[in-house]
């Protein structure tokens, strides 16, 4: 069993190890778009529900002498592919839709390796059974533990001290030892099957799962899929941007998995069905425009706390469903195919049919009528069903009233808002708001708890650059020192509202890069930066980066960076590599202007050393925002020039501060980079 239970382990690390290190391996050719996280999702659950059903096939079809020579066969071809090495020819235009590129990179560099580890708990599972006939599902809880480590220690231990490629050289390592002990597992499961020719030849065999059950398997591993990822967008969006939140979610779902299928008697129903009540009560107060307002740990504690019972439960029936080890290949099968339904719910349907993150309240009440279908199921006496109909009818009457209460909730959320839009890089809100502060109507752009940008209505005020942009911050003093001369070209990467535009003459020329398809709409339409501006704006579709990297030198005066203030920042726009891209666009004297206002992340060290391997100064200009304060937000702006522009520019920069080399820290580059170094 000892063999058995290794191979288990390694695979389910080395799966989640793998997902963090070819996206970041890609990441600087595609952009660090969501959408190519999204994509590579997507490529993953695909390719794990092929391995799942490719070992159901194996184990329903083949004899076992058959199963070990192909399965070893595969083991051994998927060895030519390593190391882990995408080729650069995969690399795009940039104007392309990425997405068949990106599935057809990742089919190629990691798709037989990561197909293979997929199908290795149901597989030696099933192994398991045939030669030694224990009951396998405590192994499915050691495969969730391996996931977790995977998960824990890339960000924690591998990405903070081993470059990519060298990541990918001991992941391959890994890897060759996983195909060794596979290979193993496989041929000792062939010693005897004396246990499967007992089942064969019992009479009647083992109860074969009917399709409702099967539906029911997948039903719930679809809701607790659907959970984790629409709480997590949620936590990540609308209560806090903080680096390395998502673990904390994801950590719990599979912890679920391993309490359920290590420790089954754990799942009491008369403890965890009363929980499943207290969770969504609190969960629809928490999403109810009325409820309370309450701290962000407070929030993030009860929605993870939240998640876990509603895992706990669906996982919880799973597992008390699970039928005869005979027939385990199908129940996990149902349960992959459950996990993907949840992410194509969540990351391809949900943002094209909702305006709003609705899959949320939709995943709270499928859990509960899930729930109350796994009680229906079960078989009792007639007079015992009798009595428990009343307390069904009870049950489902108060989830379609918690139903309808979600539902005039989300409507509620969106009163007062102009716009609300939804693609794959989030949703995007418009909204006017009195402050109160005799500057009338404020009209805000707001990405969950990211503020965009923002515009005074009042005709007087209307040109005024606020927020991260007004006059005495960083870049605002960056554009007014500048403004006396000939006509400047300025680059901003982040469109916004487009309140840098406020900042030019005629004569000027302004251009924006924009990821996101819906915020030029927006800023064209809700706002009037873009239109009342005295320069001749324009604005280029795609990732800042990536088109940077293809255009002919632009001769900026100024290039404004704003693309750092969430919690996921996008590395590739950081490293050394892409500093080169944005210094060869600047002319000799021109400077480079980084936000880099984040509570979460220090980000200071990083633009120093990209600064310092082109031997340029980097100084940071600060702003303290006041309470008096109507115009501008704090803000940490990092400035990058020659040091000659900088004693040119020391009047107006009054009071800014070189950037001091911290000890030790690494320069960050394509192949090396770690959130973990920059935490506050």
């Amino acid at each position: 069993m000892f063999v058995y239970a290794v191979t288990i382990l390694l695979a389910a690390f080395l799966l989640f190890q793998v997902q963090p290190l070819i996206g970041k391996m890609i990441l600087p050719w595609f952009g660090g778009a969501s959408a190519v996280w999204s994509t590579c999702m997507l490529f993953f659950q695909a390719a794990l529900l092929g391995g799942y059903l490719y070992a159901h096939w194996l184990h329903e079809r083949l004899r076992p002498r058959l199963q070990v020579l192909l399965h070893t066969a595969l083991l051994a071809l998927s060895l030519l592919v390593l190391p882990l090495a995408p080729d650069a020819s995969w690399k795009g235009t940039g104007l392309e839709n990425p997405e068949w590129r990106i599935l057809g990179l990742l089919a190629t560099v990691v798709g037989l390796p990561y197909f293979l580890l997929s199908t290795t708990s149901p597989l030696i599972q099933a192994w398991v059974v045939r030669a030694h006939g224990a009951t396998p599902y405590r192994l499915y809880a050691l495969s969730n533990l391996g996931s977790m480590l995977g998960l824990l220690t890339y960000p924690a231990v591998f990405e903070p001290r081993l470059a990519v490629r060298t990541q990918s050289l001991v992941w391959s390592g890994g890897y060759l030892v996983f195909a060794l002990l596979c290979g193993l597992a496989a041929w000792l499961s062939v010693r005897g099957n004396r246990v499967e020719q007992r089942w064969e030849a019992t009479d009647p065999p083992p109860e074969a799962p009917g399709w409702g059950l099967r539906l029911l398997w997948a039903a719930l591993a679809a809701c607790a899929s659907t959970l984790l990822l629409a709480i997590t967008a949620y936590l990540t969006q609308d209560v806090a941007a903080i680096p390395f939140l998502w673990v904390l979610p994801l950590s719990v779902y599979l912890l679920s998995f391993i309490v359920c299928f290590e420790a089954p008697r754990l799942y009491e129903r008369r403890v965890w069905l009363p929980l499943l009540g207290v969770a969504l009560f609190l969960m629809g107060r928490m999403l109810a425009p009325e409820g309370p307002e309450y701290k962000v740990p407070r929030t993030v504690l009860t929605a993870t706390a939240a998640l876990l019972v509603c895992s706990m439960v669906c996982h919880g029936e799973v597992v008390r469903s699970r039928p005869h080890p005979r027939y385990l290949t199908g129940f996990y099968l149902m349960i992959a195919l459950g996990g993907a339904l949840g992410g194509v719910t969540v990351g391809l349907l949900a943002p094209n049919l909702f305006r709003g993150y609705y899959e949320l309240p939709v995943g709270l009440v499928a859990c509960g009528l899930l729930a109350l279908v796994a009680l229906a199921r079960e078989r009792r006496p007639w007079r015992a069903r009798s009595l428990e109909w009343a307390g069904w009818g009870a049950a489902a009457v108060l989830l379609g009233a918690y139903a309808v209460w979600l539902g005039h909730s989300m409507q509620d959320s969106l009163k007062g808002v102009r716009v609300a839009e939804r693609n794959f890089y989030g949703q995007l809100r418009v909204k006017d708001v009195d402050e109160g502060d005799g500057m009338g109507i404020r009209r805000k752009l707001l990405h969950g708890v990211i503020n965009h940008g923002e515009q005074i209505l009042r005709s007087d005020f209307r040109a005024r650059p606020l927020t991260y942009y007004c006059a005495d911050s960083g870049i605002g003093r960056v554009l007014r020192a500048t403004e006396k001369g000939p006509p400047r070209r300025i680059g901003v990467v982040g469109l916004g509202c487009g309140t840098l535009a406020a900042y030019g003459r005629p004569g000027d020329v302004v251009r924006f890069y924009e990821i996101n398809p819906l915020v030029p709409r927006l800023a064209q339409t809700e706002f009037s930066f873009l239109r009342d501006s005295g320069a001749r704006t324009e604005i280029v579709l795609g990732d800042g980066r990536l088109m940077l990297e293809r255009e002919p030198d632009q001769h900026f005066d100024v290039l404004a960076m704003d693309a750092f203030s969430g919690d996921s920042v996008p590395v590739h726009l950081l490293t050394r590599q892409a500093f080169g891209t944005y210094l060869r666009h600047l002319k000799p004297e021109g400077v480079l202007a980084v936000n880099i206002s984040n509570k979460y992340l220090d980000l200071k060290p990083v633009v120093e050393r990209a600064a310092a391997a082109f031997g340029k100064v980097a100084l940071m200009v600060e702003y303290e925002e006041d309470e008096e304060e109507l115009e501008c937000f704090g803000s940490s702006w990092a400035l990058v020039m020659e040091r000659g522009t900088w004693e040119k520019l020391r009047p107006a920069l009054s009071g800014a501060e070189l950037i001091a080399p911290r000890p030790g820290f690494r320069t960050w580059t394509d192949d090396f980079s770690s959130m973990f170094g920059i935490l506050k």
